[in-house]
Order: C-alpha cells, then sequence, then structure tokens
C-alpha cells in the first residue's frame, strides 16, 4: 500500500528535536509494511526532502500558509503520478486537513482525518484553537465534511465531534516502548519531598501558571518543567513572584533520551492545560510507573477517577487540593500508578499502529 501522509510538522530530519515522538512511532511501524510519504507543511522554511524512520518526507516549506498548503496539494498530485495512492491520511486537522481532504477528492482516494490537537475549540482568552475565526470554522467544518473517516485520540474530542455532528473513532497515539522502557512503579521513600514534572512547552494552553500557583500555597513540593518556553521567562518570573523558585526548576527543551530520567525520578506527572487531545506526556510518565493528576482534559478526564485525578482547568485551589492528598496518601498514589500503567500499556505504539493499518486498509477496500 502506498500512504499519504500529511502533517504541519513534527518530523524534523534530526528525529530528535521538533518531533513528535507518537508520530516517529507510528511511521516507523507503517514505513515496515509500506510506502509512506509524509507531507510536512511548514517544518523547515526552505522545501527539502529527507528520509525518516523509513519515511519519504517531503518538507514544502514557504511562509504563507496558504500558497504553502496549494504547494502541498500540488506535491502530493505529483507523487501521486509516480505511483498511485491508496489512502491519504492527515494528522492534526486544520491546514493539514485541509491539504489532505483537497488532494483525497482530487485524486479520487479515501481520506482519513486525525484531530490531534486544538483544531476544535476556541479559547478566546489565550488565542488558542481552530474555531476562533469565522474562516476557522468554515476550514474545520469542510475538512470534516469532507473526510471519509475521522478519528481522535481521546473521548472529549470525540464528544467535541458529536457536538459538531460528526462520528469519530478513537484513535490514542501510543507510546513507543522501545524508546520508553516500562518501569514499575515505585514506593516513595518517608521523609522524601513529593517531586512533580510537567512535561510539556510552556505556553498559554498548557498553562504552567496554573502549577505555579498551587506550588505557592503547597510548601515543600518540588517541580521539574520541562519543554520549550515559548513565554520568554514570564513562568520563571511568576516563580519568583510566588516566592517558590527555589522548589522549581525549568530545564526549557530536552530530548525524550535526557528527560526520561527526571520524568522517572517524579511521584506525580501534573498536566494543567486548558486543553488537551491525548497528551502523549501523561502516557509516557505511565509507562514509566508515574501517575497523573490535573485538569479534566485529554485522557485524564477518560482515566478518572481511577487511573488520575483531576480538577477542571484552571482550577488553582483544586490542583493545590489534590497535591496535598497525593503527598498524603502514598497508597493511593501508586493505586493511580499501577491503573494509569495498565492503560497506557495497553494502547501502546503498537496498538496504535494496528488500529491505523486497519482504517487504511478498510478504507483502500483491501
Amino acid at each position: 500500500m502506498k500512504i499519504a501522509i500529511v502533517v504541519p510538522g513534527g518530523v524534523d530530519r534530526s528525529g530528535e528535536v521538533k518531533v513528535v515522538p507518537a508520530l516517529l512511532a507510528l511511521l516507523e511501524r507503517l514505513s515496515a509494511r509500506h510506502e509512506v510519504h509524509v507531507f510536512a507543511l511548514r517544518q523547515e522554511v526552505q522545501p527539502g526532502q529527507w528520509r525518516l524512520c523509513g519515511a519519504q518526507v517531503h518538507n514544502i516549506g514557504g511562509r504563507s500558509s496558504t500558497l504553502g498548503q496549494l504547494r502541498a496539494v500540488l506535491a502530493l498530485l505529483r507523487e501521486h503520478r509516480r505511483g498511485r495512492f491508496d489512502v491519504v491520511q492527515s494528522i492534526w486537522a486544520g491546514g493539514a486537513g485541509l491539504v489532505a481532504v483537497m488532494a483525497a477528492r482530487l485524486l479520487g482516494r479515501p481520506c482519513a482525518v486525525h484531530v490531534a490537537g486544538g483544531e476544535l475549540v476556541a479559547l478566546g482568552d489565550i488565542g488558542y484553537g481552530g474555531r476562533l475565526t469565522w474562516r476557522g470554522r468554515l476550514r474545520e467544518a469542510w475538512v470534516l465534511h469532507g473526510a471519509d473517516a475521522l478519528t481522535a485520540a481521546s473521548a472529549p474530542v470525540l464528544a467535541q465531534l458529536a457536538a459538531l455532528g460528526h462520528t469519530g473513532q478513537r484513535l490514542p497515539l501510543g507510546v513507543d516502548l522501545a524508546r520508553w522502557p516500562p518501569m514499575a512503579p515505585r514506593q516513595r521513600v518517608r521523609g522524601e519531598p513529593l517531586r512533580v514534572v510537567q512535561l510539556a512547552s510552556i505556553n498559554r494552553v498548557k498553562d504552567p501558571g496554573c502549577l505555579l500557583r498551587a506550588l505557592s500555597v503547597v510548601p515543600q513540593v518540588q517541580a521539574d518543567f520541562i519543554g520549550e518556553d515559548t513565554l520568554n521567562g514570564e513562568m520563571q518570573a511568576l516563580a519568583a513572584q510566588l516566592g517558590v523558585s527555589e522548589r522549581v526548576r525549568f530545564h526549557g527543551f530536552m530530548t525524550q533520551r535526557a528527560a526520561q530520567p527526571l520524568v522517572a525520578r517524579a511521584h506525580l506527572c501534573v498536566v494543567a492545560s486548558r486543553h488537551e487531545a491525548g497528551p502523549l506526556a501523561a502516557l509516557e510518565a505511565a509507562v514509566l510507573g508515574v501517575p497523573c493528576i490535573g485538569t479534566a482534559v485529554g485522557h485524564l478526564a477518560e482515566w478518572a477517577p481511577g487511573a488520575a485525578l483531576v480538577v477542571a482547568p484552571g482550577d488553582v485551589a483544586g490542583l493545590a487540593r489534590l497535591l496535598v492528598q497525593l503527598d498524603g496518601d502514598e497508597p493511593l498514589r501508586l493505586r493511580l500508578a499501577e491503573a494509569a500503567q495498565r492503560r497506557a500499556l495497553a494502547e501502546d505504539a503498537d496498538f496504535t499502529h494496528d488500529r491505523f493499518a486497519q482504517l487504511h486498509a478498510e478504507l483502500a477496500g483491501w
């Protein structure tokens, strides 16, 4: 089978930075049996091609999103002339979904769209979401209507699809266990300060300020923030203002290999996001035996209360109460860890691949 996969990015030629680990795991597995071509809209400014995880990456490049989408459609059509595509897959809706649906319609091929982020939300106070503008709402409506199959990682996103009149399949993006070897949940040493980790970029939608404010009212809890800082030191300044700087470390971007020891030594992974389709970070932590608490988004909303504890997005006081609760209840923390790990291991990268492979075979009539 020849498969076209359209993505905004996440497929840097380094395989280490500016990548989406779950996407690379999927490419590696699909490419073992099929010819896979990835059309990246804006991985690099300059157009280019490279091999990654067995797939051929076609970087469209350019600075104009509209022209880039048109060039992506044309690039996909040219590759189809070299050898017929059987199915077109978009990871994310938005611009990538638009390209995938347009190209599929021109080629008369089936198209699947995986909603992987905030394409269906509109958080106006932080300028986030695919439905913030009328153009965005029109684009998403067209993409969702034009796709032959819609998938999403978690039940909350499927509910968003349903609210817009569409039916989707749950298809989580799982952890590559070869790169994140499972570890048994570990007993916390008596007297050891509670260590938490937030594995996410420092940006508005991940809401690191919510965790910092919760830390300010829960003494002695220590925190590691792992992820690229897109807010130019704003969160570091907030930590100083709140008086928690001595208990908080901002590590910036780290590769998966470098981040794993920090995640593994944590007692809790905290997801404070305003919105998530997953997140993969919660699954990675769970595989390492670290349970998650945080806001009722994505997988955390699915897992609560048996495998995660959640509060409403932005609920600083509620998040602080969860920290206090888990700080004082080690048996509960371990039960959450064991339950979360079972779920993450059951829906790993191999599971993800098998589900995508089944979907593609059904769409292509194989």
